[in-house]
């Protein structure tokens, strides 16, 4: 298709797309002329997939370039390339490691994972940005006397992994490496909100049953 078909099929401008296309975001299509190139299914897909990124998940045009360039990168493994696109978007802040409520969060996690078998994820270690995270969450939680014992951050983390089990599954439908890999990207972003908002819906839908209205 030509650009104006792109326009049309995908629902972004042609001025949107050429500038899409000038940031690095939207390969660019298979030229004709020298003035003219061709877009297949896969333009439409990653802009879809960059109107999520940008609009919904608010990413700077930099960090999205920075998502997309791994998701591309076919150089690298599944679980590589899947990874650094994850940890190319934006996470919670990092523990402050001088903290002493850290020392202990830290500690909390190491058990919490191996108590799970999560290896991969004890040998990555503070490298992720969502172990990071994890740890910086429940840092928070013992500094301000909230209790997070151990079973309920394992059966917690294991709902958790029930999730990504059907994540995975998900991807697994789509054909090409690039295409799965897009998708778990898309995923983190759209779905992320959707598993929040579920979760705030089942806590209404309990307590209603418990107390009433």
């Amino acid at each position: 298709m030509r650009l104006s078909e792109l326009s049309e099929q995908s629902g972004v401008s042609t001025a949107t797309i050429k500038y899409y296309l000038r940031e690095g975001l939207l390969p660019p299509g298979q030229r004709v002329s020298a003035t003219q190139a061709e877009y297949d299914d896969s333009h439409v897909r990653r802009l879809r997939l960059i109107r999520a990124l940008l609009q919904v998940g608010r990413l700077p045009v930099a960090t999205a370039r920075e998502v997309l360039n791994h998701a591309d990168d076919e150089s690298l493994g599944r679980t590589i390339r899947l990874g650094a696109a994850l940890w190319s978007l934006p996470h919670g802040p990092d523990p402050d490691e001088e903290a002493p409520e850290t020392v202990a969060a830290t500690a909390e996690v190491e058990r919490l994972l191996d108590r799970l078998g999560w290896s991969t994820s004890r040998e990555i270690g503070s490298l992720s940005p969502a172990h990071r995270s994890l740890v910086a969450s429940l840092a928070t939680l013992i500094r301000l006397g909230y209790p997070c014992e151990g079973d309920y951050l394992a059966d917690h983390a294991r709902l958790m992994h029930e999730v990504a089990v059907r994540d995975l599954d998900m991807m697994e439908t789509y054909p090409t490496e690039s295409e799965q890999v897009e998708m778990a990207v898309a995923a983190a972003v759209l779905y992320e909100p959707l598993l929040a908002s579920l979760r705030r819906l089942a806590q209404e839908e309990e307590s209603a049953r418990r107390y009433g209205l």
